[in-house]
């Protein structure tokens, strides 16, 4: 199974983006854009976007239990001066609820109350609003292998990378791109880093039902042409790959990404067949085995 990704961390000096053990330090900028509400709220994990609006409602609601509480009898059957009192009916009055002990009791408490329900019902529009985005996106169910292989397919030395449908049915019109990090220097001996694309043998399948192994053929014209394992580990910084579908049960596209780092790219390595044929002419797929590899020559016997 593919290991869950880290979530966004922040540092002192700016943003900390984490894809998975890949950190990209964004300073200068803000984690939260208050700004820009809207993306804040879709981007809020759902612990703090439900802790977010609890605390919206108690500081609408204590805001306007003290405008009650500056004019004495604004609300009926309140004990004179009790914050408790003008907040419950502050909460009452927020969410259009009456239970008919408290009610305005002169114009000035008229006035706020009218405010409040106003208040209240575009509360409750915009709470609902973000909750039907937030559970109608789209979300990719791709699984990954732990470890990228090089292996030889084919006769040629070949990177490969294993991809399974998470989904009980199958996507549509899958795309994916590779490409490398490379570490780098100039003429003048300055170090940089450069993305290089990484061409797939099979960048597209028009139906991704159970598991597809994604081959990048390392020839001259590859960035890893000539790289063992130690030289690897000092030219290529990371190996990213980039996969979207079209899931037909939400009727739209869905995207993933996933990284591996030097460490976790085996040489000499193939994936262990995972996708068996049952004695009833049925596909099927073990996703459990998704991740487990098997030394390159173990079928050499069996090869012309």
């Amino acid at each position: 199974m593919a290991r869950k990704k880290k979530p966004l961390k922040i540092n002192a000096a700016g943003m900390t983006l984490r894809l998975n053990a890949f950190a990209l330090d964004a300073r200068g900028i803000k984690r939260y854009d208050w700004r820009d509400p809207y993306h804040v709220a879709l981007t809020l994990s759902w612990p703090r976007f439900f802790a977010s609006l609890l605390v919206m409602d108690l500081v609408i609601n204590f805001v306007f239990a003290l405008l009650y509480l500056a004019q004495p009898g604004s609300v009926k059957n309140a004990a004179p001066g009790s914050l408790a009192d003008a907040f419950f009916f502050s909460v009452e009055t927020l969410a259009t609820v009456g239970y008919g002990e408290m009610a305005p009791g002169s114009a000035y408490g008229h006035v706020v109350a009218s405010a409040e329900i106003f208040c209240g019902m575009a509360f409750v529009a915009i709470t609902a609003g973000l909750l039907f985005v937030r559970f109608s996106r789209p979300r990719a169910r791709f699984l990954y292998a732990e470890n990228a292989v090089v292996g030889t397919f084919n006769g040629q030395r070949t990177l490969m990378i294993r991809v399974g449908n998470g989904r009980a049915t199958p996507l549509t019109d899958a795309h994916a791109i590779l490409t490398a990090l490379v570490n780098e220097w100039s003429k003048e001996g300055q170090f940089y880093r450069r993305i290089h694309d990484l061409p797939l043998v099979r960048t597209h399948i028009p139906i991704f039902g159970l598991t597809w192994t994604l081959m990048h053929a390392i020839d001259e014209k590859s960035p890893l042409h000539g790289l063992d394992a130690p030289e690897f580990g000092k030219r290529i910084a990371r190996i990213f790959l980039a996969i979207d579908a079209r899931d037909p049960a939400l009727a739209a596209r869905v995207h993933d990404a996933k990284d591996y780092n030097p460490g976790e790219v085996l040489f000499g390595r193939r994936y262990m067949e995972a996708v068996t044929v049952d004695d009833e002419g049925r596909t099927v797929a073990d996703l459990t085995r998704l991740s487990r590899t098997e030394p390159d020559d173990v079928h050499a016997a069996a090869r012309p």
